[in-house]
């Protein structure tokens, strides 16, 4: 397998993390980024690497892509709009950056010959609000709430339907909520700047009672990698793994953890009481728990829990200067 690798969305939080392992790896990295999201900053580090190339191209329009694909036999695919809210008021966003965008790689992949593979960051959304946790891959039927669960259940079902259609290989990880370094969006940096902008007073969407599994930024690219490695060793057509941690986490002690971390452990906490029984806006998961069992059946196990990947992510992002618009 050649070690040339191209991958979207390289300059976003998890795209960066997976371009700096992948060069320790000596992987010759070309990354397709428009920086809507993505920041230069967060390859500043790696810039002088010979083996790094970047690509200012947009998904939705390519015209740098075919070019840049050209001797990549894996396509890692982490270009997408993130923010889950956003669909409440615009809902062609997730259309255009996720459907769209996946579309039009898959393009120019297919023009591109048999033979290649992708490997997709889709999300724990795509399950909707299901039945039975932890939740295992095999779960059905599959009814996201949410315009961005949508779209990236819609991803899915066109890299499947090209990679048995075209001779593609595909390797699909339903990701847990991710945090850690460089994130610029989520409830962790939603806190963090509402308390720099007033310390006295926490507002929290919701009720509180929102429950989720939290995974740290390094557990996540340690799964990508390692289940990756598995994958180029089978001749499966199509591989789903979800990624995520062992436990979960309330946004009450999300908050309590930021506001120590910030040393304003006293606190007040708003809640707004939400939408919904508690959840903090329409699409909202407020209960998600992923059964990670077919991931550690083949090895890979997380190094920390929710509650560690939530203090981990809260410290770093705390002493970073910049304030990043969101909301949650």
């Amino acid at each position: 397998m050649s070690k040339k690798a191209l991958i979207t969305g390289g300059a976003g939080f998890i795209g960066s993390h997976l371009t700096e392992r992948l060069l320790k790896e000596k992987y010759k990295i070309t990354i397709i980024d428009n920086f809507s999201s993505g920041k230069q900053e967060n390859l500043r580090h790696l810039l002088k690497n010979p083996r790094l190339e970047i690509v200012k191209d947009d998904l939705k329009e390519p015209i740098r892509l075919q070019k840049a694909l050209h001797g990549c036999k894996i396509v890692f695919h982490f270009a997408a709009n993130p923010e889950v809210r956003i669909g409440e008021t615009e809902p062609k966003t997730h259309f255009d950056e996720n459907l769209l965008a996946t579309f039009n790689l898959l393009e120019s992949i297919r023009k591109e010959g048999a033979g290649k593979i992708i490997v997709f960051a889709s999300t724990s959304t795509i399950y909707g609000e299901p039945e039975v946790m932890p939740t295992s891959e095999d779960y059905g039927p599959l009814i996201p709430i949410s315009t961005y669960g949508a779209s990236k259940l819609g991803c899915e079902a066109l890299i499947t339907s090209f990679a048995y259609t075209f001779g593609l290989r595909a390797l699909i990880f339903r990701l847990a909520n991710i945090v850690g370094p460089n994130s610029t969006h989520g409830v962790i940096i939603d806190f963090i700047n509402k308390i720099r902008k007033n310390p006295k007073t926490l507002e929290i969407l919701g009720d509180g009672t929102q429950t989720k599994s939290y995974l740290y930024i390094t557990d996540c690219i340690d799964a990508v990698i390692y289940a990756t490695k598995k994958f180029l060793r089978t001749k499966n057509t199509v591989e789903i793994y979800n990624v995520g941690s062992q436990d979960q986490i309330t946004v009450k002690d999300i908050a309590k953890i930021v506001a120590k971390e910030m040393r304003v452990p006293n606190i007040k906490l708003n809640y707004t009481g939400g939408i919904d029984g508690g959840r903090g806006w329409k699409g909202d998961v407020k209960i998600m728990n992923l059964s990670i069992e077919k991931l550690r059946r083949v090895g890979w196990t997380p190094k920390y829990n929710s509650v560690e990947a939530v203090k981990l992510a809260a410290k770093s992002l705390s002493s970073t200067t910049a304030l990043f618009n969101d909301s949650r």
